[in-house]
Formats: C-alpha cells, sequence, structure tokens
C-alpha cells in the first residue's frame, strides 16, 4: 500500500486502457477457487497477530473464522515468473504502463451473519470478477487506472462474505525514487477505544509469507528506499485492516462479526514506527475508526456497522 491521493480527475489514455481491460476482463468467465479452511492456516495467522485465542492450541473443527481472517486463504496462486517487477500477482492488472499496484479500500459483507459464518473444515468457494477499471489522474498530473473487484465466499449454506477490494494501479518506477523523510513526532490524538502498533519487519515477512504476498515493499528494504522511495519497509493495507476490526471485536466483548466494514487507505505506515488505532463510541449500530501515525497523518479510515 502506498499513499493515496483522495482527489483524482479524468484521464484520456488511462481512460481508454481501463476501458479496453475492463471489456476484456468482463468478456471472461469469472475466477474461481476452492479451498478447505485448515486449522493450521488459522493458528499461525494468529501467532502472526499475536492473538493468544487461537495461536495457542490448533483451533477445533467448526472454529468460526474471525472477521477479516478469511485473508489468510485463497492466496494467490501465480508461478513467480508471472509475477510483476514488484513481486505482486498480476492476475487483474490492466495493461503497462499501469502494473504498480497498491490496495486502496473496499467494503465487506457478512450475508450470513452468525447463522452462517466461515468456519475450520469447511470447503469454501471464493468467485472473483472484476466490476469496474476507470482511468484517473491526480492533482500532481499521474495518471492512475482504480479497478474494483467483488469476491464471494461460498459454503454448503450458501454465500457468507462478499469482499469487495480497490486497487490502484500506476506506472511502472524507471526512475529510482529518493527515500522520503521521516517527520518530526507529534502526541497521538485521544480516543474512546485506541491500541497502538509498532509492526516488526518479522511480523511484515510472516504475514506476507502466510498471505503469499509477494510484494516487495514489504520484506525488502533496499527496494522500499532505493526503488520506491518509502523510508522504511511498508504495514499491509490488510494488516491494519485486521487490527481495526479486531480491536472492535475486542470492544464488543465477544466473537460477532460485524454486518458491514468499508475502509479507506490514505497513507502508508512504516515497520519500526507506532501508530494508533482509534475508535469512537458506537452510534446507530456503526463504530467510526481510524488509524493515525505519529507523525498526524491519518493512514486508513473506516466504519464498522454491527449486525
Amino acid at each position: 500500500m502506498q499513499p493515496i491521493l483522495r482527489r483524482f480527475y479524468s484521464s484520456t489514455s488511462a481512460s481508454s486502457i481501463a476501458s479496453q481491460f475492463l471489456s476484456k476482463s468482463q468478456s471472461l468467465p469469472p475466477h474461481a477457487q476452492t479451498q478447505f479452511l485448515d486449522a493450521n492456516q488459522l493458528q499461525r495467522f494468529s501467532a502472526t497477530l499475536s492473538r493468544p485465542e487461537l495461536s495457542q492450541a490448533l483451533p477445533k473443527s467448526g472454529t468460526p473464522l474471525p472477521a477479516c481472517y478469511h485473508l489468510a486463504y485463497f492466496t494467490p496462486s501465480q508461478v513467480e515468473e508471472e509475477l510483476g517487477r514488484d513481486g505482486t500477482d498480476t492476475t487483474f492488472n490492466p495493461p503497462s504502463p499501469f502494473t504498480r499496484r497498491m490496495w486502496a479500500g473496499g467494503e465487506l459483507e457478512w450475508i450470513g451473519g452468525e447463522g452462517n459464518r466461515l468456519k475450520i473444515g469447511q470447503t469454501v468457494t471464493e468467485t472473483t470478477k472484476l466490476v469496474s477499471a476507470v482511468g484517473k489522474m491526480t492533482r500532481a498530473g499521474e495518471e492512475m487506472v482504480v479497478v474494483g473487484v467483488e469476491k464471494s465466499y461460498e459454503n454448503e449454506q450458501g454465500v457468507a462474505l462478499i469482499d469487495k477490494r480497490n486497487w490502484i494501479f500506476r506506472p511502472e518506477i524507471t526512475t529510482p525514487q529518493a527515500p522520503a523523510e521521516k517527520p518530526k513526532e507529534i502526541p497521538f490524538p485521544a480516543g474512546k477505544y485506541t491500541r497502538e502498533f509498532t509492526q516488526t519487519p518479522v511480523t511484515l515477512f510472516r504475514f506476507s509469507a502466510l498471505t503469499f504476498n509477494g510484494h516487495k515493499i514489504h520484506y525488502n528494504r533496499e527496494w522500499c528506499r532505493e526503488v520506491e522511495g518509502h523510508r522504511d519497509l511498508v504495514v499491509h493495507g490488510p494488516l491494519n485492516l485486521i487490527n481495526m476490526v479486531n480491536l472492535w471485536r475486542d470492544v464488543q466483548g465477544r466473537d460477532v462479526v460485524p454486518k458491514k466494514v468499508t475502509y479507506r487507505a490514505t497513507s502508508p505506515l512504516y515497520a519500526g514506527e507506532k501508530y494508533r488505532v482509534i475508535m469512537d463510541e458506537e452510534k446507530g449500530k456503526v463504530s467510526e475508526v481510524k488509524i493515525i501515525d505519529s507523525y498526524g497523518k491519518t493512514s486508513m479510515v473506516g466504519q464498522i456497522e454491527s449486525a
């Protein structure tokens, strides 16, 4: 995940490429893969997230997946030769030059609620379809293609979860970028519920391994600093999403799934740097959540709706 400017403008060339890409992609059948939800993956994922309730012993068959933990399953299956130059999966990449992918945000909706959760021991089918591709331009004049995909997860009872994701594809870097300077730290803002994190390279490596994410920005410091201009390893957008939802689950005081989660990434977070998850009191069954880094910049915003 990289910095994402909130205001976009139409781009003729990017729009043409996006339109052709969308038309071609939608003429193909949806991408489907079926997987057995095994306990080992859940235990290792929970250990990576420092969640002792599911990491100290192998979870039993029938254990529900906590909200958003499906991200440890249905991982990309491309061989290395098919990956992008930056190590990313290219299954839904638009044509060159828009090959540099960033996770921009999305929406998750638990269709089955508590009555139909994804559980250990189930055989589940993930079906992915590309639903949108739009050419945009930032205020600074950089072209990009914004791609939307929709993933549905179906077990023997029917669809349990719909996961919509937005990715931004920027042109591949041809000229190395200078590393960004570290800003001056300032105090964190207060909030009703807060939790602080400082992600280590070990955590980022383990999260990349379990999600089979080869994106170099999460484990290759040389690539981050000498090619993409980051000051250190970048924390995964999905990891930030899970940490926001885990705070909500802990405040709820029981293992429940939300009705819906919407989120948007706005700025990168880096290994070794503190950040705070802040959540307001629930109003009308909706909790506002955000992540603030130690320099006062908002890195992710979200809304979590209770069932």
